[in-house]
């Protein structure tokens, strides 16, 4: 088995591949990166500036669906990615894709850094760049609602697919000061279900979140 180091940030998308590490069961080392600039040593191996990143012997691995599909490699007997030879696997890669450019690139990207969206330094155009941006999430978690068919995304079991839905229902409990439960209550009930696997609750106090 090769080494193992993940570079990550603190609540971050990083801590989907931190969950699964421990999900597989591999053995791996971390690095927490500061949450406000990125340390020398990441950029140094990853110029475009961003968490996660991978080294598995010797190889650098950089973005979350890359790192995923090495990690589930690792231990195809898992089925992280669903079973294989099944239709699983392309609903995981399915979610994967949605949820990471029209809910975090474009939804909470826009949410948290607004100055992206527009050459305007007024805060009041920042304002109306973040409130949009928590309509369309609003509207991408509806999404997930009407998709969800019991407590896991894929298959009637667990799989990469719920982590990444459990990070961004984090992410949006925090920063919308909002209780979401009454009005996605199926995906409610699939991010109280998965928070209770050992290794989602292990990532988590790694991270001290």
């Amino acid at each position: 088995m090769s080494e193992i180091k993940l570079f990550y940030k603190k609540g971050a998308c990083s801590l989907l591949p931190h969950i699964l590490l421990h999900e597989a069961g591999l053995s791996f080392t971390t690095s927490a990166e500061n949450n406000v600039s990125m340390s020398d040593e990441l950029l140094s191996l990853n110029p475009k500036g961003k968490v996660p990143l991978l080294i598995a012997n010797g190889e650098v691995i950089t973005e979350n669906i890359a790192i995923m599909t090495y990690i589930n490699n690792q231990v195809p007997e898992k089925n992280l990615l669903g079973a294989a030879g099944t239709m699983e696997p392309i609903r995981v890669y399915e979610w994967f894709s949605w949820l990471g450019s029209a809910v975090h690139a474009v939804g909470f990207g826009a949410f948290f850094r607004p100055q992206r969206f527009t050459v305007s330094e007024s805060a009041s155009v920042h304002a109306g760049i973040k409130e949009q941006a928590k309509k369309t999430l609003l509207g991408s978690f509806k999404v997930v609602e009407d998709r969800l068919d019991g407590v896991h995304a894929v298959g009637r079991k667990f799989t990469a697919a719920d982590v990444y839905l459990l990070v961004f229902w984090r992410w949006a409990q925090l920063t919308f000061g909002m209780d979401l439960t009454a009005e996605f209550p199926k995906y409610s009930a699939l991010t109280e279900t998965v928070a209770k696997r050992e290794s989602v609750v292990m990532a988590m106090q790694e991270e001290g979140i």
